[in-house]
């Protein structure tokens, strides 16, 4: 695999934050093909603008990209979101995409930070 294409749902304080140290790892075979978000305010708009990638008003926007995104992050804490994603995942027989919830973000986020601490604001990092 060259490139490693993915998406994250959620730009609030965990999700921008997660956006502004992948977008910081250029030319790492990794490319950000969409976002969502549904607040125009949310601290991570400003950072995708810059860098050019697509933001969407809803989770369905995502699952219909289909298998052209490898990995999806699930950074909203939104339990209602992981089931929209999960069941539009479903419906739409995409066997290729993976959904990573928060606590893979944090697994990268070790991995690329160099000790900077996650920015947690969820209750807990759950997996599905």
């Amino acid at each position: 695999m060259n490139e490693v294409t993915i998406a994250i749902a959620g730009l609030g304080r965990v999700g921008s934050l997660f956006l502004k140290k992948m977008t910081e790892q250029k030319g790492k075979r990794t490319r950000i093909v969409g976002l969502v978000e549904v607040r125009p305010d949310a601290p991570g708009v400003k950072i995708a603008e810059k860098e050019n990638i697509k933001i969407y008003p809803g989770i369905q926007d995502l699952v219909r990209l289909g298998d052209s995104v490898d990995v999806i992050f699930d950074l909203t804490g939104s339990m209602e979101a992981r089931k929209a994603l999960r069941s539009g995942m479903a419906e739409s027989n995409n066997k290729h995409t993976v959904v990573a919830p928060e606590v893979m973000a944090f697994l990268i986020w070790d991995l690329i930070a160099s000790g900077e601490t996650f920015p947690e604001n969820h209750s807990s990092l759950q997996g599905y």
